[in-house]
């Protein structure tokens, strides 16, 4: 007889393939659009360039030229993409522009070159140096480096050697005797963003609170430390101590000197050696003979095991949003800049620190139609980012977002938040703002005056898992909590999820500031993007299907695939179609920066074809496959042609002989490959059906094939360019065995 084989729609994870008949169990690359699943679209690189950096924050926005315009934020430079080109509109510390003199040193050999400032300077490893135009460059005596090899260049710092100097390197080696302090240029600096990614931490910031060092090793300096990158009694890398009994002596460890964290990666008598000043995020500071000395190798949070760090730097993000016409981008932790996008020749200025703002918050957004720029987690005394308060909000007047101080003429205002020890996040909704902190869910609306806005409480147990986690779709946020999936319509919800085991068994919470949520509104989707427990970069995806859901069957589905994963998204509102990044951390091919070493972003546009491609190259398959749950025999035996009943037998009593596939495709393009999986009991290894997997085409009408098991699993997939399907309702041609 012949049988439908009809699936719910989404996976379900949260069963055995056993547990879960006529249900779907796993798929890359695939979607579910009207309870039907079918392969995704493709996706095709914007513009021919690979961007410095991770990106980690994207935004799009129309002029009143009607010129569409895309945000770009890595955590090395504020691009902006229009037309097919990408246009660096980085702020620079420096707007004007620093001239440094007797500033090169080279060696024969060597691509490094060192350069010495007149005095201290900011720069860290990885920031964005730019020089001037040939104008400004004097020639650097004993060098075969020239103007051409520096003018209007970007390089990154490759080192910090010393308070005054910085090290780049050049694409090739120095081939004159070398040069020693000579020549100099115009450079301008980048303001600083943050790494690429996150570095995992416990505790309370950097320091011993909330937890101990196992052993309390402890001693002191034998010898002072300055503040540079050196070590004491001149080495660069070696810090003596009174005692080294008892620290390790393998791998990298690490001691605190004040609230400095150092890593050292080896011991000799009395020596740490190997040393790297500065790291997990801490601060370089000056350190007397004698200072104590902590072993913060082994770190412990009250009573339990813990990883080897204590302190946390979260990864270069950026808020990134208009008011009108005007792009304004925080730089997470940091200062806040505006971009003039109707500005004559806008794409050739340069985003600039909005006067008057904050100089240090967690997020940002523009709320309208009220038009206040509000900063979350900011400082209570604006321009002392030693005040900034991880719960504390503050916001402009109406139209003016340089007026921060509240007065009786203005609208401006400030609230701190109860619940919770930091806000993760806010989300501007259709009647509110959401605000998320590590444990809670607060909204905040526009009343007017006298108080401008009202804050509520409106969840406990439901906090953001990072900065970019939620969003608001028709009046409902939606978000992923460190516990779960939520949405608040008005009331809070727990979201039932039949993957959740899958997406938190094998998620990388000390990363969390990397999962980046995104709208697909062409196919009704929320897309959270995430690190599993093995990467540091977005490896996976999970989708919840909100136009298709329903109160009893929520449509979820995962994808795995190291092809789709973004670092950013955005919707299709203003290009037409849905945009994202992917980052690559082993590729520091970038076109705009020289000595890269913090990977590249590619681009893309979605939902356009059925391949993928990257500029310069052919086009590339997206395979696609999508695999039920076991099938077990339901036979139906007619009694009587009048009442048409019947038994119902099977629940895997019985064998089933397959002889037959009849394959039902809505749409078809290319070949697809039909396989069944067959097993007798739910522990067994399933083994693929005689003569398959089958080749389906749009013109197959049935596949003959012979399988004999208990059960049966379904596969749908593809491998091939120019291939798409969705699928219909297959049946197969099954005849009743015995038991045995």
């Amino acid at each position: 007889m012949l049988q439908k084989l009809g699936f719910l729609p989404g996976f379900n994870k949260q069963v055995t393939s056993t547990g879960a008949e006529s249900q779907w169990i796993d798929g890359e690359n695939v979607r579910f659009r009207y309870g039907t699943p079918e392969k995704i679209g493709g996706w095709n690189q914007l513009g021919e360039s690979k961007l410095t950096g991770a990106a980690r924050g994207l935004h799009h926005f129309v002029n009143k030229s009607s010129t569409k315009f895309a945000a770009i934020g890595t955590n090395k430079i504020l691009y902006i993409y229009s037309g097919g080109v990408y246009y660096d509109i980085h702020p620079l510390t420096n707007p004007s522009g620093t001239a440094i003199t007797s500033a090169f040193s080279t060696t024969n050999g060597s691509p490094t070159v060192t350069l010495t400032f007149g005095g201290s300077h900011n720069f860290q490893p990885q920031d964005i140096i730019l020089f001037g135009d040939a104008s400004t460059f004097s020639a650097i005596t004993n060098s075969n480096f020239s103007a051409t090899d520096f003018a209007d260049k970007k390089f990154m710092v490759t080192s910090v050697p010393t308070t005054s100097t910085i090290t780049i390197t050049m694409p090739s080696n120095e081939t004159g005797s070398g040069a020693t302090t000579s020549g100099g240029i115009t450079y301008f600096q980048y303001y600083h963003v943050g790494p690429a990614e996150q570095l995992g931490a416990f505790g309370w910031g950097i320091s011993l609170w909330g937890g101990n060092i196992l052993g309390a090793l402890t001693t002191t300096l034998n010898g002072a430390l300055g503040d540079n990158t050196n070590g004491n009694n001149s080495s660069a890398t070696e810090i003596t101590l009174a005692s080294t009994t008892g620290f390790p002596s393998s791998g990298t460890n690490f001691i605190q000197v004040g609230s400095e964290e150092i890593s050292y990666t080896g011991v000799s008598g009395s020596k740490l050696t190997g040393i790297t000043r500065a790291v997990r995020g801490s601060t370089r500071a000056a350190h007397s003979n004698g200072a104590t000395v902590t072993n913060t190798s082994s770190f412990t949070g009250w009573g339990s095991p813990a990883a080897n760090t204590d302190s946390v730097t979260d990864p270069g993000l950026w808020s990134l949003d208009n008011l009108g016409t005007t792009l304004i981008a925080l730089i997470h932790n940091g200062e806040c800049f505006k971009w003039d996008g109707d500005a004559v020749n806008a794409t050739g200025t340069r985003a600039t620190i909005i006067s008057g703002a904050p100089t240090a918050s967690r997020d940002m957004l523009v709320s309208t139609p009220d038009r206040h720029l509000v900063f979350f987690g900011t400082e209570t005394t604006i321009g002392n980012k030693a005040t900034q308060d991880d719960m504390f909000i503050r916001f402009s007047s109406q139209e003016n977002i340089e007026d921060y101080t509240p007065t009786a003429e203005n609208s401006a205002g400030t609230q701190r938040l109860a619940s919770g020890s930091r806000i993760m996040g806010a989300k501007l909704g259709r009647n509110a703002i959401y605000i998320w902190s590590d444990t809670s869910l607060f909204t905040m609306r526009f009343v007017g005056q006298p108080f401008t806005f009202a804050f509520e409480q409106a969840g406990t147990n439901c906090g953001l898992i990072g900065m970019n986690a939620a969003v608001e779709v028709d009046g409902a946020a939606y978000w992923m909590s460190d516990n779960g999936f939520f949405r608040y319509t008005g009331k809070l919800e727990s979201m039932d999820c039949l993957v959740e085991d899958f997406v938190y068994d094998d998620l990388n919470t000390t990363s969390n500031q990397l999962i980046y949520c995104g709208i697909n509104n062409l196919f009704g989707e929320i897309t959270w993007f995430y690190p599993t427990s093995t990467s540091n970069v977005n490896t996976r995806a999970v989708t919840y299907s909100y136009l298709d859901s329903t109160a009893k069957r929520p449509i979820w589905f995962t994808n795995a695939s190291t092809l789709f994963p973004r670092s950013t998204w955005e919707d299709s509102a203003v290009f037409g179609l849905p945009h994202a990044t992917k980052y690559n951390p082993s590729d520091d091919v970038s076109f705009d920066v020289i000595g890269n070493t913090e990977g590249v972003t590619i681009y893309f546009e979605h939902e356009t074809g059925v391949n993928q491609q990257e500029a310069g190259t052919t086009a590339v398959a997206i395979p696609a496959n999508i695999t039920s749950g076991d099938y077990d025999i339901t036979q139906k035996v007619v009694r009587g042609a009048a009442t048409n009943l019947g038994d119902l037998r099977g629940d895997g009593e019985n064998i089933m002989r397959v002889s037959r596939i009849i394959p039902d495709f809505i749409s078809q393009q290319g070949s697809a490959i039909v396989q069944l999986d067959l097993r007798n009991y739910p522990n067994d290894t399933a083994a693929s059906s005689s003569l398959g997997p089958f080749t389906v085409t749009s013109s197959t009408d049935k596949v003959d094939t012979r399988a004999r098991g208990r059960a049966i699993a379904l596969t749908i997939s593809n491998t091939a360019v120019d291939t798409s399907w969705k699928l219909g309702t297959f049946r197969l041609d099954i005849q009743t065995g015995g038991r045995r």
